[in-house]
């Protein structure tokens, strides 16, 4: 009986430490799997206006136009531009990838008369206007996709990545991406771009591949964006425990037609 009570003690402070661990697992499942109920996000209030980024993009290129050769308008009803962010921490598996998609875009390419070399290319689209985790997008993607998320968790899901903790969407809605400098020969190019994302600016260079030119442009390429290189911090809990990883793919496939409007053609 003394040796009992003695080892009673002992006994209530682990499972007190065992009923806590537990707690914190289960609470970490429950953020960092997406699947609580958050509040709506906060990123749809950006003050920019994605008709006016248009008629900036539109004006600047109108007037490369007017020099020679030829103006392709980029079409989103045709085009995919899609973002793949990755779990990460030794609770990954509690977690989810997500695929993050832009639906709308503005989006044009110059060809001079002397060729793509002396072109140069825009796009840009709203952070906050990105679709989250599109069920057929993820149905192609394989068992890394394979989970079946609700409308909380894509909500969920927002506000950890676009929202005040991530790239800040409702300060800094804009992504753009400029060429800076356009090498080789169809259907191979290299292009350097500055890309532009949380009040940041980085230079990089995206092979593409190109198809249709002169009469029509389609272009496809990958390239690689680290949040950090961006001031953005990937999301992360309880010390790393369920992250995001820092590195995300960015894959388009861009159609254009040779026109700046629906008014006008080549």
């Amino acid at each position: 009986m003394l040796f009992e009570n003695q080892g009673l003690p002992r006994r209530q402070m682990i499972l007190k430490r065992f009923a806590l661990l537990l707690f914190g697992a289960a609470a970490a499942a429950a953020l960092l799997s997406c699947s609580a109920t958050l509040p709506p996000s906060r990123t749809g209030t950006a003050p920019a206006d994605a008709s006016a980024e248009h008629a900036s993009l539109r004006a600047i290129y109108s007037e490369m136009g007017r020099a020679g050769g030829r103006v392709f308008t980029l079409m989103p009803q045709d085009s995919s531009v899609r973002i793949y962010a990755f779990r990460a921490g030794r609770a990954a598996r509690l977690g989810h990838n997500h695929v993050l998609s832009a639906p709308q875009f503005t989006g044009f390419f110059y060809l001079p008369a002397s060729g793509a070399g002396k072109g140069r290319f825009d796009l840009a689209f709203r952070l906050d206007q990105l679709e989250i985790d599109n069920p057929a997008y993820r149905a192609g993607l394989g068992a890394a996709f394979s989970s079946v998320l609700s409308p909380e968790d894509s909500e969920g899901t927002r506000e950890h990545l676009l929202g005040a903790d991530g790239v800040q969407a409702d300060r800094f809605p804009f992504v753009r991406i400029r060429s800076l400098q356009i090498s080789g020969e169809a259907p191979k190019f290299a292009a350097e771009a500055r890309i532009e994302m949380h009040g940041q600016q980085r230079d990089i260079w995206i092979p593409l591949d190109v198809a249709g030119l002169p009469d029509r442009l389609s272009v496809s390429g990958s390239f690689v964006m680290r949040q950090t290189d961006f001031g953005v911090q990937p999301f992360s809990l309880l010390g790393g425990l369920l992250s995001v990883q820092d590195e995300v793919v960015v894959d388009f496939k861009l159609t254009g037609v040779c026109r700046l409007d629906a008014s006008s053609t080549c």
